[in-house]
């Protein structure tokens, strides 16, 4: 029982599956320092070799201690997308992916 009182079926649970290829924007934000943004791509890189200068977008916090970095990829898995995650959120450098 859940804490409400309802009854759960995991047969009867749906999730929402992402059709591949699909166009996935992956967002990393860290510190704002100097080869914050070269991080992110190397990491994002290994995994997606075909990268447009045009897919990358940066952009600064208000006050400009942090850094957001997000990445347009044509992801081909599930699998693909989770390694780029569990990489990124190994490095130090990232504080936070979306």
């Amino acid at each position: 029982m859940t804490p409400r009182g309802y009854l759960i079926r995991m047969d009867t649970y749906k999730t929402n599956a992402i059709a591949f290829p699909c166009e996935f924007p992956i967002k990393a934000i860290g510190r704002a320092e100097a080869g914050f943004r070269d991080q992110v791509m190397a990491i994002v890189g290994r995994h997606v070799p075909q990268i447009s200068s045009h897919s990358i977008k940066s952009a600064s916090s208000r006050g400009g201690r942090y850094q957001s970095v997000t990445v347009l990829v044509m992801a081909t898995s599930q699998a693909q997308l989770d390694a780029i995650y569990r990489d990124l959120t190994a490095c130090p450098a990232v504080i936070m992916t979306l």
